[in-house]
């Protein structure tokens, strides 16, 4: 079996659904399997999924048992020669399993790959390529240097913005919303680490891999990753929960810098949490004045019966052609558009300051949005 897919689903039911498609679609000529666990959704995503999906394995937990547990059930039981971790609100291609293996096959210290992750909009995500948090880097991370001088080797390692995304790139972390790994390295190192419920798994993982005497590599095959609430900067359980991650990952790989870091990343969480305080006030008190809502914005449907698609989405009034000024929601039929077409197009259009893309899910006939996520 060439290949295993996990997922670890919680409460994104009509994303799953569109991710396990394009899964299909990308794995069409391969042998694999595809593992689904579910970490107690508390809805129908499960019994949903199975109609459509019988073929995949689904595990039921009974209750939430957090990102890196969740993986390690269906890792350790994963039967195929390279393993995906996957998030529920992704959608790949073709292309991300057939470059990421045959790199690997090429490239024998190759012990994990990600993809050039995308938005929902077609913007670069910077956390497809990052740096191992070190004292230094941290540093410049939590107090906002790396923001100051985003194209410094010296300052602005963490998200390793001075490395061009359009080129493979040997880099130390990749993205827990999409790692190919090798099944015997994640099995031989335990997968991941139960302590982190959420953030900073993937951190450990991709140094733990490096450790092992592998390479973590970035190819720039691109692909969409929704993202959801919890991954809103401004939010205060972002800045505690991320910062709690990185306290557990310096006790666990550098123990020596405890006494001087521990204090910093305390300070490092009270300036940040300020900071979205204060941001969030600012914004009460002076809002700023937009162009509308993309709710406001008019749409253009992509289809080739876009007749159909307005009738089965009460959308009465729309375009077919993307214009060349103006701000638009743009909604794809993915009934006449491959995923792989889809992320391309979406890719070869992006302007997240006036195009909003939709996806319109033809077999259930509702539109697939980032709030969704």
């Amino acid at each position: 079996m060439e290949l295993t897919v996990v997922i670890v689903n919680y409460r994104v039911k009509y994303l799953l659904e569109q991710t396990l498609r394009a899964v299909e679609q990308a794995m069409q000529g391969m042998t694999g399997e595809v593992i689904v666990v579910d970490n107690l959704s508390g809805d129908d995503s499960i019994a949903f999924s199975r109609d459509r999906h019988p073929h995949v394995t689904y595990i039921e937990n009974q209750e939430n048992v957090g990102f890196a547990r969740a993986n390690n059930q269906a890792i350790m039981q994963a039967q195929g020669e390279f393993t995906l971790i996957l998030n529920p609100d992704t959608i790949i291609t073709p292309r991300c399993l057939q470059e990421g293996i045959q790199w690997m096959e090429s490239h024998p210290k190759c012990g994990a790959i990600g993809a050039r992750m995308m938005d929902a909009n077609g913007v670069f995500l910077p956390e497809s390529k990052r740096s191992f948090p070190t004292p230094w880097v941290s540093f410049c991370k939590i107090f906002g240097l790396s923001k100051l001088f985003p194209r410094s080797p010296w300052f602005a390692k963490y998200h390793l913005r001075y490395l061009s995304d359009e080129k493979p790139q040997c880099i130390d972390i990749l993205s827990g919303a999409y790692m190919l790994c090798r099944t015997s390295v994640l099995q031989q190192l335990g997968g991941f680490d139960g302590d982190f419920f959420m953030y900073g798994e993937d951190i450990d993982l991709s140094y733990r891999i490096v450790k092992a005497g592998y390479q973590n590599w970035m190819l720039p095959t691109p692909m969409i990753h929704y993202k959801g609430e919890s991954t809103h900067k401004d939010s205060m359980r972002y800045v505690r929960i991320f910062y709690d991650a990185m306290l557990i990952f310096y006790r666990k790989h550098f123990p020596r810098f405890n006494v001087i870091f521990y204090p910093v990343v305390k300070l490092g969480v009270i300036v940040r949490a300020g900071m979205a305080m204060a941001r969030r006030l600012f914004k009460r008190l002076m809002p700023v004045k937009t162009k509308g809502t993309t709710e406001q914005w008019p749409w253009v449907i992509i289809s080739d019966d876009p007749g159909n698609v307005s009738q089965r989405t009460s959308i009465s009034d729309f375009l077919t052609d993307i214009p060349a000024t103006g701000r638009y929601n743009v909604l794809i039929d993915d009934g006449c558009r491959t995923y792989s077409q889809l992320v391309d197009f979406i890719k070869a259009h992006s302007d997240s300051k006036r195009l909003a893309f939709h996806i319109f899910a033809d077999r259930h006939g509702i539109i697939i949005s980032p709030k969704m996520a």
